[in-house]
């Protein structure tokens, strides 16, 4: 007999089910090749978002709460949508605690960049700093997405005021084979450039960062709108 969880679950899931468009499955399949294929149903973020809306509310009455609760205590979910659902509830908690308790157990999970890049929680915003401790676990872990979640929080909050060069020096040391990381590596590095040109364009120019994203941090140098010519010239320079 399923319990209460499991059910509050299902509900979801067949939810879901209604909604699922077949020609966005197969662009997302391609999109998200490294993930099997028949967990993708095909949901846009938007239509997500309203499910979200209807039936989790905003969590300030016990029904929705409840639901909260229950959907975010099944792990592991079956379909991507799930999964992204479950990132767009915890990007929405406006406790602070709560949030890292959720992301903790939801980070061991989540298996491709879409959903990582999904969880970005607000409340974040409001004392940034205090993450540092958990960013630092999570750039330890052995896990590729918490690793990737990490570099992104990163580059969301501490590339502006709460900026030290020092997390410069920590996304460049990390050192791994795996595509989705260094592809978030490559990320930091672009977007770092586009906010603080003076602090960042010594890694490339003398090349500190491992060939592969080096060259791609380039690139999404370059095809930023947040860039001008002038240093996209230059940069076209440094591959």
């Amino acid at each position: 007999m399923k319990n209460f969880f499991q059910e509050e679950a299902c509900k979801i899931e067949e939810i879901l089910l209604t909604i699922k468009d077949e020609k966005l499955h197969k662009f997302n399949a391609k999109l998200i090749p490294n993930i099997n294929a028949d967990s993708i149903l095909g949901i846009r973020i938007p239509k997500l978002l309203q499910v979200y809306k209807t039936y989790f509310g905003t969590l300030d009455n016990e029904i929705s709460l409840e639901r909260t609760k229950a959907f975010l205590s099944v792990l592991p979910h079956k379909f991507l949508e799930e999964n992204l659902l479950h990132a767009i509830i915890i990007s929405n908690i406006n406790d602070l605690d709560i949030t890292l308790v959720y992301i903790n157990k939801f980070l061991p999970y989540i298996d491709n960049w879409a959903v990582c890049d999904t969880l970005n929680p607000k409340v974040f915003k409001k004392s940034p700093r205090t993450l540092l401790p958990c960013i630092k676990i999570w750039l330890e872990s052995d896990l590729v997405y918490t690793k990737r979640f990490a570099i992104r929080i990163l580059m969301c909050h501490f590339l502006e005021e709460n900026f030290s060069p020092a997390f410069l020096d920590i996304v460049c040391n990390i050192k791994s084979d795996e595509y989705y990381l260094n592809m978030a590596r490559a990320w930091f590095f672009a977007e770092a450039l586009s906010k603080l040109q003076d602090a960042t364009l010594p890694f490339l120019k003398e090349k500190r960062l491992d060939p592969w994203t080096h060259n791609k941090a380039i690139q999404k140098a370059i095809e930023s709108r947040k860039i001008d010519k002038k240093l996209k010239e230059y940069l076209k320079g440094l591959r």
